[in-house]
């Protein structure tokens, strides 16, 4: 064994231990690991698209709005961080359009805010968030590992060769199904469901995870780097680890919200609204 592969195999467990530990406990741990993954992502955003030197002081506007959102994640203000959000979002869109500087600034400020909150709302405090939040964990890594293994297997056409030419069809459908499989064991293993929610959800979270990877694919390669950073020993950034995962949260969360504005005054976490228990 190589000491590179040796070296991501430590680090990938040390990861999922802390990620896992995080999600167990819930609450405070699990809010500052979702405010430090928006803090982080927002630095590598900014540092692949040189926002600093393309825009200095927006940039800085762009850290205050992110330290605002992890502190209002922090203390589980979501109303407050979602405002924050917003605001900064639009300030800057402003900025932008009017000094005619740079569109990845707003942008980077939505990608890593929308991060911190939607996962920090999906886990939530109770069983039902927990759940939800294993079930985007299952949905996502056996997308991810899947797509890989399926599509090295069988090949056929690529899924997208100008962004990430080592992806195929194969591979998605693989890593699709497969993420059914796992989505659904996960919520089967806590509650009992047998309807298609399930498994639909799995399946639309998937196809959002796929197309959170090749989002990335894209800027790096509209960028010319390699890796988002290399924070990670053998992994690269964390942009590279949580791409899928950013993209599967966004849906939950937005599916969610939207879910809830149809229900007729019942109140219910994300996990409740979408699990259906």
């Amino acid at each position: 064994m190589s000491r590179e592969l040796r070296l991501r195999i430590i680090s990938g467990i040390v990861l999922a231990v802390i990620v896992l530990a995080a999600t167990w406990y819930g609450g405070l741990s699990f809010r500052l690991l979702a405010a430090a993954i928006g803090l982080l992502v927002y630095y590598e955003w900014s540092t692949i698209t040189d926002l600093h030197g393309r825009d200095p002081q927006g940039n800085a506007l762009g850290w205050l709005g992110l330290v605002l959102i992890a502190g209002a994640t922090l203390r589980s203000e979501s109303v407050y961080s979602i405002e924050v959000l917003v605001a900064f979002v639009a300030a800057t869109a402003i900025m932008v359009a009017v000094r005619r500087t740079t569109w990845w600034l707003p942008g980077g400020i939505f990608y890593s805010g929308l991060t911190a909150i939607a996962l920090a709302e999906i886990r939530d405090d109770d069983l039902r968030g927990f759940v939800l939040m294993l079930f985007i964990f299952a949905t996502v890594w056996a997308t991810d590992i899947f797509a890989y293994f399926v599509g090295r297997a069988i090949g056929g056409p690529k899924l997208a060769p100008r962004i990430s030419p080592g992806k195929t069809w194969s591979g998605a459908i693989g890593g699709a199904v497969a993420a059914i499989i796992a989505g659904t064991a996960v919520v089967w293993s806590f509650f009992s469901a047998d309807d298609l929610r399930i498994p639909m959800l799995a399946l639309v979270l998937s196809v959002c995870s796929q197309i959170g990877d090749l989002f990335e694919s894209f800027i790096k390669r509209r960028f010319g780097v390699k890796d988002s950073s290399h924070l990670i020993p053998g992994h690269g950034g964390v942009m590279d680890r949580v791409d899928g995962l950013i993209f599967a949260c966004f849906a939950a969360f937005l599916l969610a919200i939207v879910i809830s504005l149809t229900m007729s005054g019942e109140t219910l976490s994300l996990g409740g609204v979408l699990l259906g228990v």
